[in-house]
């Protein structure tokens, strides 16, 4: 899906929301920015213009700047906000890669995923799905695993230590073995799917739903629980058999070490509150994308448990910043 579309249906936000009393009113006194690790037209871009948006509605309009600050797979942007002043001129969009994944794979990180940032909210989260091309022949994971039984399949992700390449990884902890294909650019792995140089990808829902509607790609796999009301076609991979495969995108609002708690209350209010709204619902989901929300200490707690948890596949998977 190209970028306009997916910003003129991500950026309209409902009322504004009423800001919280705050002990300290020198803040905000600058702008704020919010950093992005990764490039325009992501789908973490556009999260981060969708958060900075909210959070600008319930600071009474105060300007909330979008910086996005690309490369390493996130680390760039994320060592550049624990390096900033705790003084609630700078946060960071965190996602998976940054604050589960590339501390396990990238030697000499700038940074420590818990020690050197506050915990503020869970923002969202997003399936994956494994597609295929149609003219490639299977219609079910069960015929996938048979066909990767008798050629070599070729599986593109976005990139090292996505959570495309997770599910090829657990796709191979149970058994299927494919060649992984990380791509620097996602959107550049979704064209040669379509023209056939790719057998298969592992992709979030907002940027393969499109062709799979319109017959170009079948999607074989979904995570999660249950499945999209986007895609009700798609089973989950528990029904397909392959209940281990369960890893979701998702982000989250992180400050450097030592955000003020009141700073960080605020924050948090606002956003919870901005994804409570129907109108932000209804966007969330029409790009597949659910809300999470939560307190801070939720988020502290959640990040730890994907920290361990996906540093335990990595190293059973051998995953290094090259594979």
């Amino acid at each position: 899906m190209k970028r306009r579309n997916l910003l003129a249906n991500m950026l309209p936000l409902g009322p504004a929301i009423p800001a919280v009393a705050f002990a300290q009113p020198a803040w905000p006194d600058r702008p704020i920015r919010l950093v992005v690790p990764f490039a325009g037209g992501t789908s973490t871009d556009i999260i981060g213009r969708m958060i900075a948006q909210q959070l600008s509605r319930g600071l009474g309009g105060h300007a909330v700047v979008v910086d996005n600050r690309a490369g390493a797979g996130g680390t760039i942007g994320a060592q550049a906000v624990a390096q900033s002043p705790p003084d609630g001129a700078t946060f960071l969009l965190g996602v998976i890669g940054t604050h589960a994944v590339n501390p396990h794979i990238m030697r000499g990180l700038g940074y420590d995923p818990v020690r050197d940032f506050t915990p503020v909210v869970a923002h969202s989260k997003t399936k994956i799905l494994l597609v295929v091309r149609p003219a490639l022949g299977p219609r079910n994971m069960a015929e996938f695993v048979a066909l990767a039984r008798t050629r070599t399949l070729s599986v593109g992700t976005p990139g090292t230590g996505t959570t495309g390449h997770l599910g090829h990884a657990l796709l191979g902890e149970a058994g299927v073995n494919t060649t992984h294909v990380p791509y620097r650019d996602g959107a550049r792995a979704v064209t040669d799917l379509l023209s056939g140089q790719l057998d298969a990808m592992f992709y979030h829902t907002q940027f393969v739903r499109p062709h799979v509607e319109a017959g170009t790609m079948l999607g074989l796999g979904i995570t999660g629980d249950a499945r999209s009301r986007l895609m009700p076609a798609v089973p989950t991979f528990a029904e397909g058999g392959f209940p281990a495969i369960n890893v979701e995108g998702w982000w989250a609002i992180f400050g450097p070490a030592g955000l003020p708690a009141p700073i960080v209350a605020r924050v948090n209010s606002i956003l919870n509150a901005a994804l409570a709204e129907a109108e932000t619902l209804a966007l969330l989901e029409r790009n597949g994308v659910e809300p999470m929300g939560g307190t801070a200490q939720w988020l502290a707690d959640f990040q730890r448990a994907e920290f361990t948890r996906w540093g335990e596949v990595v190293r059973r998977a051998n995953i290094t910043a090259e594979s």
